[in-house]
């Protein structure tokens, strides 16, 4: 049963001024501007959209519009060309309709590179493999009928890169099968081991067929998932509900949202999905800059199995894919619970028609316990406060997997952000009788395996505007001496990163190691330099070796910290196109240019992640595991920013089978 918020209505928007300059595009903004694109096109009736998007403006061309500068609106369009390949990036100004620049990728050239795969192409190879001969081939020699044939499900998986004829230059993806008894069937518990298509989706047909012997036989036993296939479900859970009796405490006009001091605006792209954007503060009669820009822009997840079916399977899920185009439509009382707001998304499909991407982002209140606390016995003072926090998230599903990400913000100036992990595992066929060696055993002849998932958040830096700089701090022990009689002091060290070779960092929970983002040009309340803490979880690094190529494709992973300059061209962790790239772009390249970093414009990059060894409890749907880190102020306010929270008894509150509550309260004294 959902809870009594599926029937209150959405939380009423305020009227939104003229457009600003970060909004994303508007569907007649983009109508526009593929019109505009597809009419110069070559080949007008084979081009396609994979991206479209705002070509935002510089810092410092907002601060011009903040003094009440007018500023164009422009859109970045990535079209491909279906009919040859060609790829092109176009600049068009939006009010006037021309094209201001157009410029055609080098994709057939090293180090390659493709556009991220369209949703047209995920259908496309369905048809392509099913009509190849030797593909049904293979299915006749495990044993599947014609009918069963129509019915197995083929997936598209981004090839990778290994450097075979095959790939270099061409658009290309390696498509794996699963045999599925209904439309319904949950197909990764039917994996069809040892069959691989490799399909090049511009001449349309099979380039590359792997058919494997010794055959191993598909795992037939049923793992499905539907609330209709429960046979017991669970009927001892009473209901829960998340009410706001008065409305919600933010405010939300267009695009611009205030919540508890914060201030930000909201953004979207079709690859990164939800943005954050001039994040700020409200501190006293000063509202104070943080964070210019911040989103998700790549992650991969390589696989562990040197097998044929899987070695290749390394997923660049944002830039290969679209983790915006891939978003979903979020359910009220299901995926989000109290009162909420949704953003709906402007967006282009694959032949550049606008449509709306509904409720994809989801924003709503969480009570997060206790913020702070304090009894003092000596005089019976009592204060209490809950921690209130503004949640800010929306999910993708890429295949087999689906992501979650969440950003909140707490009320004494925390910032967090966590990754959810869910979905279906990959999945592969053993022979019976056999133990899988490349990951762990799910069920019956059925084994997942072992891989990494890796996200890298960017961060463009403007704390208290001006120029920043980062500052890497370890917890050393002092050695026994005159100032340590005792051995029990313990200092912190300081390494300032003032130029790019020195700005890419590994974390190490044994000494504590955190990072400082400061601004040297302003003083805090007690002299030293405002300034946030990036504290990490405790997060793996990509273990496949130096010179394997998803390595050299996935840098960003090698590393938890870089920092780089800001450059307007240096957008994402991998790179511009990492699908069937051949590697050595993004991070790796951004701070081989070795800039100086320190009191300057700066992005600070993340990476976390997870290494997930497959078990039983993983299937058939993989419960929730998180990855993320948190930005806490340090010296950037004069005393706890949640001091002001005024008490409040939560009213709905009952002692257990009593109909009232008790008379605690949250202030005394």
């Amino acid at each position: 049963m959902m809870s009594e918020a599926t029937e209150r209505p959405q939380e009423p928007a305020l009227k939104a001024s003229a457009p600003h300059p970060l909004d994303p595009l508007t569907e007649t903004e983009i109508a526009t501007v593929c019109n505009v694109v597809r009419d110069a096109a070559p080949s007008p009736e084979h081009c396609r959209f994979p991206t479209v998007r705002l070509e935002e403006p510089l810092k410092s061309e907002l601060r011009e519009f903040d003094a009440g500068a007018m500023l164009p609106r422009r859109a970045f369009v990535l079209t491909l060309d279906v009919s040859n390949g060609e790829a092109a990036e176009h600049i068009v100004d939006v009010a006037s309709s021309t094209i201001l620049s157009r410029k055609v990728q080098p994709n057939s050239q090293p180090p390659y590179g493709q556009p991220p795969v369209m949703l047209e192409e995920f259908y496309k190879t369905d048809a392509v493999v099913k009509a190849d001969p030797g593909w049904r081939a293979a299915m006749k020699r495990r044993g599947l009928s014609e009918a069963e044939i129509e019915l197995v499900q083929v997936d598209p998986f981004s090839s990778g890169f290994f450097d075979k004829e095959f790939e270099r230059g061409a658009r290309i993806v390696r498509a794996t099968s699963f045999f599925r008894e209904h439309p319904q069937d949950n197909a990764y518990a039917h994996p069809i081991e040892g069959v691989v298509a490799v399909v090049d989706l511009i001449a349309g047909k099979v380039v590359d067929l792997l058919d494997e012997d010794p055959i191993v036989p598909i795992p037939r036993k049923k793992r499905n998932y539907g609330a209709h296939e429960i046979k017991n479900p669970r009927t001892d859970i009473k209901p829960l509900h998340i009410e706001q009796p008065e409305g919600a405490s933010f405010k939300v006009d267009g695009w611009n949202v205030e919540w508890q001091k914060w201030n930000f605006r909201v953004g979207f792209t079709p690859r990164e999905g939800l943005v954050l954007h001039q994040l700020g503060y409200q501190d006293g009669e000063r509202k104070r800059s943080m964070i210019h820009r911040a989103s998700v822009t790549e992650m991969v997840v390589p696989y562990a199995d040197p097998n044929p079916n899987h070695f290749w399977k390394s997923a660049f899920d944002a830039g290969e894919y679209g983790l915006g185009m891939l978003a979903n439509a979020l359910e009220l009382g299901c995926d989000c619970l109290g009162h909420i707001h949704y953003f709906d998304v402007p967006a282009a499909d694959d032949k550049g028609a606008p449509f709306v991407m509904k409720n994809a982002i989801c924003m709503h209140e969480e009570d997060y316990g206790i913020l702070w606390k304090h009894y003092e016995f000596r005089n019976g003072l009592f204060e209490v406060r809950r921690s209130r926090r503004l949640v800010i998230s929306f999910f993708a599903t890429v295949g087999n997997y689906d992501y979650g990400f969440y950003w909140y913000f707490y009320q004494d100036g925390t910032i967090q952000l966590e990754a959810k992990l869910t979905g279906i595992i990959q999945t592969t066929a053993v022979q019976p009788g056999e133990r899988y060696k490349w990951g762990g055993m799910v069920d019956d002849n059925l084994g997942g395996p072992t891989h990494q998932h890796f996200f890298n958040v960017r961060m463009h830096m403007d704390l208290d505007g001006g120029g920043n700089t980062v500052t890497e701090h370890d917890f050393v022990p002092r050695p026994f001496g005159p100032d340590n009689p005792y051995g029990n002091v313990f200092d912190t060290t300081t390494r300032v990163m003032t130029k790019e070779s020195e700005g890419t960092a590994v974390a190490n929970g044994e000494t504590g190691r955190f990072w400082k983002i400061s601004n040297p040009n302003v003083k805090n309340s007690v002299g030293n330099a405002p300034s946030y803490k990036l504290v990490v979880m405790p997060s793996p690094l990509m273990l496949a070796q130096e010179e394997s190529y998803v390595r050299k494709r996935g840098g960003f992973a090698t590393k938890h910290v870089w920092v780089t300059a800001f450059d307007p061209a240096e957008k994402y962790a991998s790179g511009d196109y990492p699908n069937v790239h051949a590697g050595g772009d993004g991070l790796p390249r951004y701070v081989a240019q070795d800039r100086p970093i320190e009191n300057a414009d700066i992005v600070v990059w993340h990476s976390f992640g997870h290494t997930h060894i497959c078990k039983p409890e993983d299937f058939p749907v993989m419960p929730v595991e998180y990855a993320g880190f948190t930005m806490k102020p340090v010296g950037f306010f004069a005393a706890n920013a949640a001091s002001d929270i005024a008490p409040e008894r939560n009213a709905r509150s009952v002692l257990h089978g009593e109909a009232n509550g008790g008379s605690s309260c949250c202030h005394a004294g």
